[in-house]
């Protein structure tokens, strides 16, 4: 058995990495970190568990008692926990925060996108986790990068569910607001722009191209819908051809002929991609569900590559059908 603790384990992310932990075949869950909740049932914060586990955060950290940590911080708060602990020398971590998502000589994570960094991740100590916007963009983009077509300017929309901003309520989080509405935030300057520039960039050397994304907060509570287009003058069928041989191999990015609907992925650790031609624009449909395939989906993902499991263990939930 893999023994785990979570730090953090009052947010979204924690939560729904609680729920696939507590049915995964091969763990056992040793603590749940959360200093402003210690001593309650993990049940008083995430509800949606209750009958399902007796377990109570604590503000203890038994770091010699597990064999994997999950960062499940606020972004600065990961490093801060590295520099200020001295960690067991066989402890794994996987870091849900965005603090060690961009390489650097001091950094010890390994980008943490299965369908990029498949074989490091299996051989490394640290995984950073990556950003949900940066994930479903991401897996709409690698087959092309790889092929070297990315060599235009690159469009990017997409429409987040409220879950994204975290669990503490704010002004554009909490439902009066959020409800029967919609707006753009951080248009071209995102913070997850960076990781999705390096990640294509370790594929296409020369990729030196203008990516404009604009994120936008959506009136639903989960999921990821994102619409690329980009200049491409190959045909339909040898795009289609080149995303199915890149993800031939992965478990969770499927193609889809359909144009698809959110609802496919929510509550999955799927991607869905859909591929169509409008003379020589390229159109890439992504969607994600930002809580899992996004967070803690391909956190148990990485889990699974660290430990030498199978990579869909604890991970086979399917979407509602409504």
């Amino acid at each position: 058995m893999i023994k785990v603790g979570i730090i953090g384990g009052a947010g979204y992310t924690a939560g729904e990495l609680l729920r696939l932990l507590i049915n995964h075949p091969d763990v056992e869950i040793v603590f749940v970190n959360s200093s402003s909740n210690a001593g309650n049932k993990v049940t008083d914060i995430h509800s949606g568990l209750f009958g399902e586990t007796d377990l109570v955060f604590t503000n203890e950290l038994p770091l010699n008692d597990i064999d994997l940590l999950f960062l499940c911080v606020a972004h600065g708060d990961a490093r801060k926990f590295m520099d200020s602990h001295t960690l067991p020398e066989s402890l794994k971590i996987i870091d849900l925060s965005m603090d060690y998502r961009i390489k650097s000589e001091d950094n010890p994570f390994i980008y943490g996108l299965p369908e990029l960094n498949r074989r490091q991740i299996c051989k490394s100590m640290y995984v950073a986790n990556p950003g949900c916007f940066a994930t479903c963009i991401e897996l709409g983009l690698l087959p092309l990068a790889k092929h070297l077509m990315l060599n235009t300017e690159i469009h990017v929309n997409a429409i987040t569910g409220s879950t994204g901003a975290g669990v503490k309520p704010s002004a554009t989080s909490h439902f009066s607001w959020r409800n029967d509405n919609i707006s753009i935030y951080k248009p071209f300057t995102h913070q997850h722009l960076a990781e999705v520039n390096q990640s294509l960039l370790q594929l296409q050397n020369s990729y030196n191209n203008q990516l404009n994304f604009i994120p936008v907060r959506g009136n639903f509570s989960r999921g990821i819908f994102a619409t690329i287009y980009l200049d491409c003058k190959v045909n339909l069928e040898e795009v289609r051809r080149i995303y199915e041989e890149y993800y031939d191999d992965h478990s969770f990015t499927f193609i889809t002929d359909k144009n698809p609907d959110l609802k496919q992925v929510v509550n999955t650790n799927k991607c869905l991609l859909h591929l169509e031609k409008h003379g020589d624009k390229l159109l890439i449909i992504s969607m994600i569900d930002n809580l899992l395939k996004g967070a803690s989906g391909q956190a148990v993902h990485n889990m699974n590559l660290l430990f030498g499991l199978e990579e869909k263990v604890g991970l086979r939930v399917k979407p509602s059908a409504f």
